[in-house]
C-alpha cells in the first residue's frame, strides 16, 4: 500500500511535470498576463513557486543534515532576489528551482520518509514527511491552476492530486484550514456533505473536515478538484464548472466566503 508520504509526493512530481510543460512554451506575453492569483502576474506566480521551492529545500536540507532552520532573514532575502528577476528569468527560475527541489524530496529514503520530521520554523513542533510534502502540494497545485487558468479558462487540478489534497486537509494540513477559513462567514453552524470526497465541511467556531454526518445542512455537488479549489478560495464565479451546486445551506457564495483563499 502507498504511503501518505510516497502518494503526496508522486502528486508533487505529476504536478510539476504539468505546469513545467506549460512553462517551457509561454511567450513574455503570456508572462505578463493575469492569473488566477489576485492581482499577480503568471510571471509573479512563477517567482513565488521558485522562491518557495528554494526556501523549502533550504528547510528540508536543515532537518535531514540535523542543523538549525534557515536563520530570520533568509526567506526575505530570498524573496528580494527573486522579485528582482525579470519575468522570463522568474520562469526559467522556477523550471530549475522546483526540480531541484522535488529531486531533494525524492531522495529521501524509505526510513527518511516514514520517520524524518521537518522544522519548518513557523509551528510549535517538527512535521513529518507527509505534511511537509502536502504543504509544498497545496502551494503547487493551486498556483500550477493560477498559471494554467491564464491560459485555459477551464484548467482544472487533476482529480486524483485535488483527492490527496482533500485527504490532507483532514489530517495533517488541518490547521492550514483553520488558519485560512473565515468560519464567522456563516452565522449558523453548518455541515456540508462532500460526496465527490467521501467527507463533509463541518462549520462552527472553525472550520474542519469531517465524516459525513446523517444530517448535512447542505450538499456541494462538484469534483474533488472544485472540492480542492473551493477551500483555497480559487472557485470563484468566473471558474466554477457548470455542474457544480448546493442545496441546503449555506450557499455556494457563503462558502466562498469562508474560504477567501491566500
Amino acid at each position: 500500500m502507498t504511503s501518505p508520504a510516497d502518494a503526496t509526493i508522486d502528486a508533487l512530481r505529476a504536478t510539476h511535470d504539468e505546469l513545467a510543460a506549460v512553462v517551457r512554451g509561454l511567450s513574455d506575453d503570456e508572462l505578463a498576463l493575469g492569473s488566477g492569483a489576485t492581482d499577480w502576474t503568471v510571471a509573479q506566480v512563477l517567482s513565488h513557486l521558485g522562491s518557495g521551492a528554494e526556501i523549502s529545500a533550504a528547510t528540508l536540507a536543515a532537518s535531514v543534515e540535523g542543523s538549525s532552520p534557515p536563520a530570520d532573514g533568509f526567506n526575505q532575502s530570498v524573496w528580494d532576489r527573486w522579485n528582482a528577476r525579470s519575468p522570463r528569468e522568474q520562469a526559467d527560475g522556477f523550471l530549475a528551482a522546483d526540480a531541484g527541489l522535488l529531486d531533494r524530496i525524492e531522495a529521501l529514503t524509505e526510513d527518511q520518509r516514514r520517520d524524518l520530521q521537518v522544522d519548518l520554523g513557523f509551528l510549535p513542533a517538527p512535521v513529518p514527511v507527509s505534511t511537509y510534502a502536502a504543504m509544498r502540494l497545496n502551494e503547487a497545485a493551486q498556483h500550477s491552476w493560477d498559471v494554467r487558468v491564464a491560459l485555459d479558462p477551464d484548467a482544472v487540478i487533476r482529480d486524483d492530486t485535488a483527492a490527496l489534497l482533500v485527504d490532507q486537509f483532514a489530517g495533517g494540513l488541518a490547521f492550514l484550514l483553520g488558519f485560512s477559513a473565515r468560519a464567522d462567514a456563516v452565522p449558523e453552524p453548518a455541515l456540508v456533505d462532500l460526496p465527490a470526497v467521501g467527507r463533509a465541511l463541518s462549520v462552527t467556531d472553525t472550520a474542519a473536515l469531517v465524516a459525513p454526518g446523517e444530517e448535512p445542512t447542505g450538499t456541494f455537488h462538484g469534483s474533488a478538484d472544485a472540492v480542492a479549489r473551493l477551500m483555497a478560495g480559487r472557485l470563484t464565479a468566473a471558474h466554477t464548472p457548470a455542474d457544480v451546486e448546493v442545496t441546503g445551506t449555506p450557499g455556494l457564495d457563503a462558502l466562498r466566503q469562508v474560504f477567501p483563499g491566500y
